[in-house]
């Protein structure tokens, strides 16, 4: 997946969230988008995943040599992210099912298999409402990573997260994300992007 802004910017009403944002990510490689609180991160990861448009400037996606329309790039594209909701009410079980209803795991990986490698079995039945933040972390983080994309975005990723958790974290990048595109968007903690290749800094 390949990803090229051209001075993009995003304003809610008559505030700027960034402006002049010019970038090109290239398809297998891994980046990490750094900036402090408020510079537009997360406004930044809905944009690139279509969840949000641009004020000013121009985004395009291209898998394979051609060029996805709008509509159509969810598709290509995984998100984990403090901020998205999963339905409380769901087991772990039917979290997943429900998940690969809409984007199969990759290497045909089961529901019984996802929710080994999750290291979550004790939690099979267990309602979402009911789970720690780190182990709801650790869902998002597996659904997404898992997921057979070539795009995938992390939102703070080890957020939550305790020390046993981050070392997951960092062999589920290693083992199953090989060959994706990966940003990461971060506020500078070397444990969630020790695996990118370049740093892109968005200022406010």
């Amino acid at each position: 997946m390949n990803i090229t802004l051209t001075n993009a910017g995003k304003k809610y009403g008559s505030n700027w969230i960034f402006r002049n944002f010019s970038n090109a990510f290239i398809s297998g490689k891994k980046y990490v988008v750094i900036g402090p609180n408020g510079s537009g991160k997360s406004t930044l990861l809905k944009i690139v995943s279509g969840g949000a448009t641009l004020s000013e400037g121009s985004i395009t996606h291209s898998w394979n040599n051609k060029t996805l329309k709008p509509e159509d790039v969810f598709q290509y594209i995984s998100i984990a992210a403090p901020w998205l909701d999963i339905p409380e009410e769901y087991t772990l079980e039917e979290i997943i099912t429900f998940h690969t209803q809409f984007k199969r795991f990759i290497n045909n990986i089961s529901v019984k298999d996802a929710i080994g490698i999750l290291n979550l079995e004790h939690t099979r039945e267990k309602h979402y409402r009911n789970f720690s933040s780190g182990m709801k972390q650790r869902v998002k983080l597996g659904l997404a990573i898992l997921s057979d994309t070539p795009l995938l975005l992390l939102d703070e990723p080890v957020t939550a997260l305790d020390a046993n958790s981050v070392q997951w974290y960092k062999a589920m990048i290693n083992e199953y994300a090989k060959g994706k595109t990966i940003i990461v968007f971060s506020n500078n903690r070397e444990e969630e992007f020790g695996f990118c290749e370049e740093k892109v800094q968005l200022k406010n």
